[in-house]
């Protein structure tokens, strides 16, 4: 059995065009790809690497992180139920916030599945909370706010821990692109 935990990962195409709820879909599953691309290949000790000098941010926290992302804007705040997130280690910030805890034991492997996991619960509840775009969700971070954001928010978070990822993998390997 291979120690790579990301295997081969396809990324698929985006639609530019056209309604805007199936542009934000095509461009939420291109963003979940390009996150996996951006691990494929590694092996748990890799993906566990902290590489950049200032941080412990590790692509295994990121994939920790964005399994709360699916579940917590999906689940919990449009379709209003309470999800099963994984008991993984977390600490709390300097801001009060909580992140991640990089000493979490879990084999890469578990939180890889978790993470897979996550998206296809996101992907079964999707059809059924986006449809009315404007309906108003409670958000105790933003405010009240409707579901277009939250959906626009969701790939905000991908964007921003795709460009992390970026710089983490070359750094553990020197692979870049895009």
């Amino acid at each position: 059995m291979s120690d790579l935990v990301v295997q081969k990962i396809v990324r698929p195409e985006r639609a530019v065009s056209g309604p805007w709820l199936e542009v934000i879909a095509s461009n939420l599953e291109y963003h979940r790809a390009t996150f996996l691309w951006k691990c494929e290949g590694l092996s748990d000790a890799q993906l566990r690497l902290p590489a950049v000098g200032s941080s412990a941010l590790t692509l295994l926290g990121l994939m920790r992180h964005l399994q709360g992302v699916e579940r917590a804007w999906f689940q919990r705040t449009l379709a209003g139920t309470a999800p099963r997130f994984f008991p993984y280690r977390t600490y709390v910030t300097a801001d009060g916030g909580e992140w991640y805890d990089e000493s979490d034991a879990t084999p890469a492997r578990d939180v890889y599945a978790d993470y897979l996991k996550a998206c296809e619960e996101s992907r079964q509840v999707f059809a059924g909370v986006t449809v009315d775009l404007a309906r108003i969700v409670p958000n105790p971070e933003f405010g009240d706010t409707d579901v277009r954001f939250v959906l626009e928010h969701v790939i905000e978070e991908y964007a921003r821990h795709v460009g992390h990822a970026d710089l983490l993998r070359e750094a553990i390997d020197g692979t870049t692109g895009e």
